[in-house]
């Protein structure tokens, strides 16, 4: 197992079967927020889901298709970011991430996102990070924006999110 201490009060830990109750919990409590823009939560509904996903996470960071991380902050499950998938042909990660809606707008996402910035380079040797934000989804466009990745254009009816389509925003930056 891994683990990254970000500050006195953040860190990510490889997501692990033992996190699968807490994760599921903080889903639960943050259903109705987290729906706005995800659309597997309706596949996510016990915490058997949850710990399916992450049984199938850790199969391919074995294999070295994924990274997916869980949020500590302060001692307590806050969220997830990773590498849903790793592109090794082109050096290219695509990253997402969540956080609970209490503690958005605190700088947590931007102090993971900027350590696993540095874990692309260091651990994974990739030379580029892409991350797809819904066109509408300020908060989560203002990671990439704030780390000074690029807006690289928009992919029109990107995501079926229940009963609307999404466009999405591709942000990259260069790494390597």
């Amino acid at each position: 197992m891994f683990s990254r201490k970000i500050s006195s009060s953040l860190e990510i830990r490889l997501t692990l079967p033992k996190y699968a109750s807490e994760i599921y919990t903080l889903i639960e409590k943050n259903r109705e927020f987290l729906k706005e823009w995800l659309p597997w939560l309706d596949n996510n509904t016990s915490e058997e889901d949850t710990q399916n996903f992450i049984q199938e996470q850790l199969i391919k960071f074995t294999k070295g298709e994924a990274v997916h991380t869980t949020i500590f902050h302060e001692g307590a499950i806050v969220g997830v970011a990773g590498f849903n998938s790793i592109d090794h042909t082109n050096g290219i990660g695509y990253l997402g991430y969540w956080l609970a809606e209490e503690f958005n707008g605190k700088g947590i996402m931007t102090q993971v996102v900027t350590n696993l910035i540095e874990m692309a380079t260091v651990d994974l040797s990739l030379q580029k990070i892409d991350i797809r934000c819904a066109t509408e989804n300020s908060k989560s466009r203002a990671i990439p924006q704030r780390l000074g990745f690029t807006h690289e254009g928009t992919l029109r009816r990107a995501e079926r999110l229940y009963d609307r389509w999404l466009d999405h925003e591709i942000y990259s930056i260069l790494i390597n």
